[in-house]
């Protein structure tokens, strides 16, 4: 092993480590080069620390979706408002899961036709 390749290996393993799989993969568009992946903060970082792996397009989008939530009130029950923050970010990474699904669905019935028309 060169010792590019070795440096690459192991920024690849420190990105790895920092994902917290060996197999990383966007939860909303499935891209999976572990190079542009990050771990996103669901209900946002001054909420709560779950995150959810994504590829940087997907991360930027559902970052800015976050900066149209409702604002922070301090005098709520902070339990309830990290709840309702989390349930907020999880549709917009849900939002962006389903225009990939649509996308993928019209792009097979499309297949589907093609391969139909040429055995035909």
């Amino acid at each position: 092993m060169t010792e590019k390749e070795l440096a690459r290996e192991i920024r690849k393993q420190r990105r790895l480590e920092r994902l917290g799989t060996n197999d990383p993969i966007c939860g909303t568009c499935g891209f999976s080069h572990d190079a542009a992946l990050e771990k996103h903060h669901v209900a946002g970082r001054k909420h709560d620390s779950a995150t959810a792996i994504t590829c940087r397009n997907c991360h930027r989008i559902v970052s800015d979706d976050q900066k149209d939530h409702p604002a922070f009130d301090p005098s709520a029950d902070s339990l309830m408002q990290t709840i309702a923050f989390f349930l907020l970010g999880l549709a917009d990474l849900l939002e962006l899961a389903i225009e990939k699904l649509t996308e993928f669905g019209l792009a097979l019935i499309d297949r589907a036709k093609t391969a139909n028309e040429a055995g035909a």
